[in-house]
């Protein structure tokens, strides 16, 4: 009694797939052709498993310089006060800011509130480590 014996494509890694995925292989190539036909593009041929290649990239160039980081709205309140040396306003801060180049609102509707919030909540978790301190209602001045 002889038994008809059926030869698959060995997968990348060199074993046989099951019959039962090579059906299933073949379904989903038919259901992709029938759909590229129906979108008028050009049928893919049948797909099979095949071995994967790995391609070599470029090296990275190394010359690229490192971007200078943006201050956020606290360091370049800092540095404006430590400048000044006086006690400024939100306010103030943020047209100095502005000003030097240092920091400029994104788009906000009230920076200076959120400067102003940004420094009180400095102040409650740094305590005396804070790079800022109160100096009189709304003035802040660097320590």
């Amino acid at each position: 009694m002889a038994t008809k014996k059926t030869h698959l494509t060995p997968s990348a890694n060199g074993t046989q797939p099951p019959r039962h995925l090579e059906t299933k292989l073949q379904a989903a190539a038919d259901k992709t052709r029938k759909r590229a036909a129906v979108r008028g593009a050009k049928t893919p041929k049948a797909t099979t498993p095949k071995q994967t290649t790995v391609t070599e990239t470029a090296p990275a160039k190394a010359t690229a310089k490192p971007k200078a980081k943006k201050l956020s709205a606290l360091d370049a309140a800092a540095k404006v006060l430590a400048e000044t040396g006086q006690a400024m306003t939100c306010a103030a801060l943020i047209e100095a800011m502005a000003a030097k180049g240092y920091w400029t609102s994104p788009g906000g509707k009230t920076p200076s509130a959120t400067l102003y919030s940004a420094i009180l909540k400095e102040l409650k978790t740094k305590g005396a480590k804070a790079r800022f301190k109160k100096t009189d209602r709304g003035q802040f001045a660097h320590t």
